[in-house]
């Protein structure tokens, strides 16, 4: 084979090699991603049965603090899964 043709060649097997590896991070991005939003599902199950707990322990004595508490509750758990779904994001957005 002349230079020129060995040195094509070789480019090619390295692209290939390249592409290969691609792949083989997009495989294990796409199981990493799912792990993770395995653990945000179950989060976000844990955080909606501490709500729920929340709501049924408020005092119904009408003393004005349950739609505070509620309102606390509620902001504390949106927090907890926005946080959740940001981390995600910045980590497949790389």
């Amino acid at each position: 084979m002349s230079e020129w043709s060995d040195k094509a060649s070789a480019m090619m097997a390295d692209l290939q090699r390249e592409r290969d590896e691609l792949r083989v991070k997009l495989h294990l991005a796409k199981a990493d991603a799912k792990d993770e939003l395995t653990k945000l599902d179950a989060q976000l199950d844990e955080k909606m049965a501490e709500l729920k707990a929340k709501v049924a322990s408020f005092d119904k004595d009408g003393d004005g603090k349950v739609l505070d508490d509620l309102g606390d509750a509620t902001r504390e758990l949106a927090g907890d899964i926005q946080k959740g779904f940001q981390r995600f994001r910045e980590r497949f957005q790389q």
